[in-house]
C-alpha cells in the first residue's frame, strides 16, 4: 500500500511538515506537499507545490485533492500568532473548515491527519490554543475519517521558532526564571511524529485502529523545560558555562518586543503567545498512541542528542545576535540621517561648503543623502524589504567612502575615524544579509 498510496501534506515548508514529506517519500509513499513558500533548499520534487493554501476556497481545495487522486491528507498549516495578512483564526480553524468541505465534495474516501496541540481545553489561554482547539472539535463533528495528533516539544535535526530559541538559550550564558524553567515540558522527537503519519497512511481506511483517534505523541516520563535546555547544552557542550538567571519582567519586555516586530513583517520566536504557552508548559499521556501503534518514543531523560557540529554551534549563538544586528542597522541608518537631516543640518551642510561644493548643490545632496539613509533604515526594519535595504546600504555606504575619498580625502584622516568606522558597519550589514533566512 505504501508504495501507491497518495498523501497531500499541507503546510510542507514548516518544521514538521518538511520532514514528513521527506520522510513519507523515503518509506515510498507518492507524497505532495504543498506550501505558501519553499526555501530554495526545500523545493526538492516536483511534487512540492507553492500555493497561496489560505486564500484557496473549499472548491479550490477539492480541485487540488482530486486532480492529484489523494487518499491521504495531512494538514501542519499553523500560526502563532496574528500577523499582516494573516489570524490565527483564520489559519486554524477557517482553513480546517474549508478542508473539511473540500474533503466531503472531493467524492473520495480520505482519511485527515490534523497535526494540533496538547493540553486540556480547559487551558487554553491564548488565541493560539483556542482555535487549534476549535479546528479539532469541527473535524471530530465533520463525519470525515481523522486522526488528531498533539505533538510535544518537537526536537528535529533543523530548528524553527521554539526550537531554534531552545537552542539558543542552551548555547549562550543565560538560564530561564527558575519558575519557568520548572514547568512540565514533554518534547519528541520529529522522528516519531512521521513514524506516526507513515502509520496512519499505510492503514486502511476501515481500519478502526486509526480512525477518530486523539494521540498525545511525547515521551512518557515527565521532564521539565530547564530539562530541555539542558539537553541542547550537551549537544552543544555548554553545561558547564555559568548563566545569569533572566528576570521574568525582561522575557516579557522581550514578548513585546517580539510582537511590535511581527507586524514589520518577522517571526520572532519570542511573542506574547510564546511566552504564555511556555508557561502553561506540554503535558500529555501518550499511552493510547503508543498501544496502538507500537511506537516507543525516546526517553530523553537518559537519551542524548547528537553532538552538536560547528554550523550548530555558529547557529545558537547567533540565532539571538541577528536580530540585535537588524535593530542596531535599522537604528544606526534612521538616526543617523534624522540627525543630518533635522539636527545637525548646517554641520552637514558645512562639510559640503568647506569642500568647495558649488552651493546649489549644498542643500539637495544634505537633504537627499538624509532621506536616503532613513529610507534605508525602513527597509531593513521591514522583513519584506531587509535584504533590499541591506543591499542599499552596503552599496552606500561604499559609496560614501568612495566619493569621500575623491572628493574630501581629508575626512579619511579626521580623529573619531567617522569614514574609517563605516567598514564595520558593512561587514555588519553584509553578515545580516546572510542570515535574513529563516528557513
Amino acid at each position: 500500500m505504501g508504495e501507491t498510496r497518495r498523501i497531500l501534506v499541507l503546510g510542507a515548508s514548516g518544521l514538521i511538515g518538511r520532514f514528513v514529506t521527506d520522510d513519507l517519500r523515503a518509506r515510498g509513499f507518492h507524497a505532495i506537499g504543498a506550501a505558501r513558500g519553499y526555501s530554495a533548499s526545500q523545493k526538492t520534487s516536483a511534487l512540492d507545490l507553492e500555493l497561496p493554501l489560505l486564500a484557496l476556497d473549499s472548491s479550490a481545495l477539492a480541485r487540488l485533492i482530486g486532480d492529484h487522486g489523494i487518499e491521504i491528507v495531512v494538514n501542519c498549516v499553523g500560526l502563532l500568532q496574528d500577523a499582516p495578512g494573516n489570524r490565527v483564526g483564520a489559519v486554524h480553524r477557517d482553513f480546517v473548515a474549508r478542508l473539511l468541505q473540500a474533503i466531503k465534495a472531493s467524492g473520495r474516501t480520505i482519511r485527515l491527519v490534523h497535526i494540533s496541540i496538547p493540553g486540556a481545553g480547559t487551558h487554553d489561554r491564548t488565541a493560539f490554543s483556542a482555535t487549534k482547539r476549535e479546528a479539532e472539535r469541527l473535524i471530530a463533528a465533520s463525519g470525515v475519517a481523522y486522526a488528531i495528533l498533539r505533538p510535544g516539544f518537537v526536537i528535529a535535526p533543523s530548528a524553527y521558532g521554539g526550537s531554534a530559541m531552545v537552542c539558543a538559550l542552551a548555547a549562550l550564558p543565560f538560564a530561564l526564571p527558575a519558575a519557568l524553567s520548572a514547568t512540565a515540558f514533554q518534547p519528541v522527537m520529529v522522528e516519531d511524529v512521521a513514524a506516526t503519519v507513515a502509520w496512519l497512511a499505510a492503514r486502511d481506511i476501515e481500519d478502526k485502529r486509526a480512525d477518530a483517534v486523539v494521540w498525545d505523541l511525547m515521551q512518557q516520563q515527565p521532564m521539565t523545560l530547564g530539562g530541555v535546555i539542558e539537553l541542547f547544552c550537551r549537544s552543544l557542550g555548554t553545561s558547564h558555562y555559568p548563566r545569569i538567571r533572566l528576570p521574568s519582567f525582561l522575557l516579557d519586555l522581550g514578548a513585546k518586543l517580539g510582537d511590535l516586530t511581527s507586524w514589520l513583517g518577522w517571526m520572532p520566536p519570542m511573542r506574547s503567545t510564546a511566552i504564555a504557552e511556555l508557561r502553561r508548559g506540554v503535558t500529555g499521556d501518550p499511552s493510547a498512541w503508543m498501544a496502538a501503534t507500537g511506537i516507543v518514543p525516546a526517553d530523553l531523560n537518559k537519551a542524548r542528542l547528537r553532538s552538536a557540529t560547528i554550523q550548530d554551534k555558529w547557529f545558537a549563538r547567533a540565532y539571538l545576535i541577528k536580530a540585535l544586528a537588524i535593530a542596531s542597522l535599522v537604528v544606526f541608518w534612521t538616526v543617523s540621517g534624522f540627525i543630518a537631516l533635522f539636527v545637525s543640518y548646517d554641520a552637514a551642510a558645512g562639510i559640503l561648503r568647506a569642500h568647495a561644493f558649488p552651493p546649489a548643490l549644498v542643500a539637495p545632496i544634505t537633504i537627499l543623502t538624509s532621506l536616503m539613509d532613513m529610507s534605508i533604515g525602513i527597509l531593513i526594519a521591514f522583513r519584506r524589504t531587509a535584504g533590499l535595504g541591506l543591499v542599499a546600504g552596503i552599496v552606500a555606504s561604499l559609496g560614501y567612502m568612495l566619493g569621500a575619498a575623491i572628493l574630501t580625502p581629508d575626512l579619511w584622516i579626521e580623529p573619531l575615524g567617522a569614514l574609517v568606522k563605516t567598514a564595520p558597519a558593512i561587514v555588519l550589514m553584509l553578515v545580516a544579509l546572510l542570515m535574513l533566512d529563516s528557513r
